[in-house]
């Protein structure tokens, strides 16, 4: 794997750059309710020495009936400085389950317009598997100013979706399970109706990874994107269940080379909600 700073690096790289002062490691583990799993619990157990944890949940604009939407600006900011990353630094975000949710950090980063970011490619479980070290205790914080950008060509909401999808000038890609985007499993929030945004296409998540959970190469990226019908020369807008794995898409689509990408921040969480908002299934 080539490591890119601004986009994913290897466990190689992070333990060769660990000690450099400038770097902040951000712990954003998140599961799905039926995991069973207590990402702060496991944090707070053992974690890469100096990471922070990101709580994808508190860091998101609890005015929005949504789940973990992005936070408003200022709350960004507050947050970051709290946890001491700011303006210079390199960050590099990994989670518990591989590539999960620390996708979804990495493109909120470059929402806020900074580039200097990364995921940890198999992330804390390649970690832990190499024998790498952990530690126990959090590491002390002092504050950084964070200089925001927010870059809104980045995210799409429901009204851009819709019209996205009536006209089929974007590829719209959902990174959900393939039962899940065809309608034949039900959704893991309540409520919510079964199938896919219409004209959208499905690449989940989870054939972009290698059986040790890294990303796959650019060359059989393309060949997955190629497989499920995606048509590269337009823009894409990304998908999922709550805007989450979504990120896993857009992050497969940098490395790639492919810009011109936007995440559907209410995902299927919102477009499930709406009656009047057409669901195709199959």
């Amino acid at each position: 794997m080539q490591d890119d700073p601004k986009t994913l690096v290897s466990t190689d790289w992070l333990a060769a750059h660990l000690r450099d002062p400038d770097l902040r490691v951000l712990d954003a583990s998140w599961y799905l309710p039926d995991a069973g799993r207590d990402a702060k619990a496991e944090y707070a157990a053992g974690h890469i020495p100096g990471a922070r944890f990101f709580d994808i949940d508190e860091i998101s604009d609890n005015r929005s009936a949504l789940p973990h939407t992005v936070p408003p600006v200022e709350k960004f900011m507050s947050r970051m400085r709290a946890m001491g990353v700011g303006d210079g630094h390199q960050v590099v975000v990994y989670d518990g389950a591989g590539l999960f949710s620390a996708a979804r950090v990495w493109w909120m980063f470059r929402l806020m317009g900074k580039t200097d970011i990364a995921v940890l490619d198999g992330g804390l479980p390649k970690w832990k598997a190499e024998g790498r070290p952990l530690e126990d205790t959090p590491p002390l914080i002092r504050d950084r100013h964070m200089t925001i950008s927010r870059q809104n060509h980045l995210i799409k909401d429901v009204t851009q979706v819709a019209a996205a999808s009536k006209l089929g000038d974007h590829e719209i890609i959902d990174a959900r399970s393939p039962s899940r985007f065809r309608g034949d499993a039900p959704e893991p929030r309540p409520g919510l109706r079964a199938g896919h945004i219409p004209g959208s296409r499905n690449v989940h998540y989870a054939s972009l990874l290698d059986s040790d959970g890294t990303m796959k190469d650019t060359a059989a990226l393309r060949e997955v994107f190629a497989f499920a019908g995606v048509d590269l020369a337009k823009p894409v807008i990304t998908t999922c269940g709550s805007g989450v794995t979504a990120a896993i898409l857009s992050l497969a689509l940098e490395r790639m080379g492919h810009r011109d990408h936007a995440l559907y921040d209410g995902s299927w969480a919102e477009w499930g909600m709406y009656d009047d908002l057409k669901v195709e299934k199959g």
